[in-house]
């Protein structure tokens, strides 16, 4: 079970290694992702709260990355955050997420990014529920529900 101080030390020090990557064009994302895809998960945008598709779903399955398929979260760490995104308390592997430091808009946050593909998924908090206090707010945008193996 991954806790913030894991977070903190991964943004600052490098990321496990992911099991493969995936990289393309800008040409070839834009090629494969919706216009609003592409604009959260290659230019870091953020899609509106509470309008987007998986903040009030609580169906069974994973979520994988919208860009390259990877596993990033199972619906079993998903819980109702009031926070207009969808939530999750930890993601699916030791190294499914990648996590940065992202200075913008005058804040310090840690920007969550899928490992295999680089694409901004949202970012991640240390006001999640116990046991260990992570809270995932990711962007319905850079995921798709599939259903279990």
């Amino acid at each position: 079970m991954l806790q913030w101080t894991d977070i903190v030390r991964y943004a600052k020090y490098g990321n496990p290694e992911p099991d493969r990557r995936v990289e393309r064009t800008d040409a070839g994302w834009q090629e494969i992702l919706t216009p609003g895809q592409y604009r959260v998960m290659r230019q870091k945008g953020t899609e509106p709260p509470y309008r987007n598709l998986y903040c009030r779903s609580y169906e069974p399955g994973r979520y994988v990355c919208a860009g390259c398929g990877s596993d990033l979260f199972n619906s079993t760490e998903k819980y109702h955050a009031i926070s207009g995104w969808p939530s999750f308390t930890q993601p699916a592997g030791k190294a499914a997420v990648k996590y940065a430091f992202d200075d913008s808009h005058g804040m310090t946050r840690i920007e969550a990014l899928c490992n295999v593909c680089d694409s901004h998924l949202g970012h991640v908090f240390p006001d999640g529920p116990e046991p260990a206090g992570l809270r995932y707010c990711i962007n319905s945008q850079s995921l798709r529900r599939v259903d279990n193996r």
